[in-house]
């Protein structure tokens, strides 16, 4: 009774291990290829399945991720006969399980071989020159051949990059004297724009000088001669002022003689007075009276009146 209880308890035990077995979960991003009787059955998707115990099996386990390889630098030869090494990287994702199960034995070595015999293609065609500077062409051209050479195996390749681009050591050397050559004749280049502009700078500071000082002697000349123009015409006023002056007194004290009620001999004497102001003047021309015989009687009057005064001074003094 006792060894019927254990064996009860035996098989019941591999029931379970043998459910529990055949209980499968896929989880997120992965595919399970299943197959039964060593023929495939299905591509489990993400969820919980059930095998068929001893029937059914899980064949491969395919994760649905992008996938990055790195390969090893490969020998590749350019148009000009240059070898160089040139490693690649690839980024490809698994579109088909199935395919990618049955399609080829070793995926990744078809990739990497696959990979190099493009690029020795591709570079073929190209020089040194292009090779080094077409990076994204290549790339392009890679991918695109890659995609569609592994589309029967149900992968698809979103990107190929060349990782590094070796070439041999002396051509390295001669590259790198071309590039410091480009860089000195660059930067002599600079140095002498530099100093162009330096020069031409200054010669425009010059200009601009000059014109300034032209401009400041200019303006001194105005002022200058405005001086002079206001001074001459202050002078003009204030002669024209001065000569107002002397007519105007001139006209008051003929008006005072003739309220005077002074006789024709004074006016006559004060004219001769005149006569001998203009005389010692710098006028060149007189304008003498009509009246030559009065004045001359005038005078002959005026000398007695004088002789008459003298006389009785001249006894006196005798005395």
């Amino acid at each position: 009774m006792g060894g019927l209880l254990v064996a009860f308890l035996i098989l019941v035990i591999l029931v379970l291990a043998v459910v529990v077995s055949c209980i499968k979960i896929v989880p997120q991003a992965h595919a399970y290829i299943v197959e039964r009787l060593g023929g495939y059955l299905a591509t489990w998707p993400v969820g919980l399945h059930l095998l068929i115990p001893f029937i059914d099996r899980v064949a491969k386990k395919v994760t649905l991720k992008e996938q990055v390889v790195d390969f090893p630098p490969q020998p590749v030869i350019t148009k000009d006969n240059v070898t160089m090494q040139i490693d690649t990287v690839v980024f490809f994702q698994i579109t088909d399980p199935k395919l990618f199960a049955y399609g080829v034995v070793n995926p990744l070595m078809a990739i990497e071989n696959l990979t190099a015999t493009t690029l020795r293609n591709i570079i073929g065609d190209l020089e040194l020159d292009e090779t080094l500077t077409s990076r994204e062409i290549i790339n392009t051209k890679m991918q695109a051949a890659l995609d569609i050479a592994t589309d029967p195996w149900g992968i698809k390749v979103n990107r190929v990059e060349l990782k590094n681009i070796m070439p041999p050591a002396a051509i390295q050397e001669a590259m790198e004297k071309q590039m410091k050559a480009e860089r000195e004749r660059r930067e002599a280049i600079l140095i002498a724009e530099g100093e162009k502009k330096s020069t031409i700078l200054v010669a425009e500071g010059k200009k601009q000088s000059a014109i300034l000082d032209a401009e400041a002697e200019k303006q001194a000349a105005i002022l200058r001669a405005e001086a002079e123009k206001e001074k001459r015409i202050r002078e003009a006023e204030g002669q024209a002022e001065a000569i107002l002056k002397v007519q105007q007194a001139n006209a008051d004290g003929i008006r005072a003689i003739k309220e005077a009620g002074a006789d024709d001999a004074v006016l006559t004497l004060k004219s001769l007075e005149a006569l001998g102001v203009l005389a010692n003047g710098k006028a060149t021309k007189i304008v003498v009276p009509s009246d030559l015989q009065g004045l001359a009687s005038l005078a002959t009057t005026f000398k007695g009146i004088v002789e008459e005064q003298k006389g009785p001074a001249g006894k006196e003094g005798q005395k």
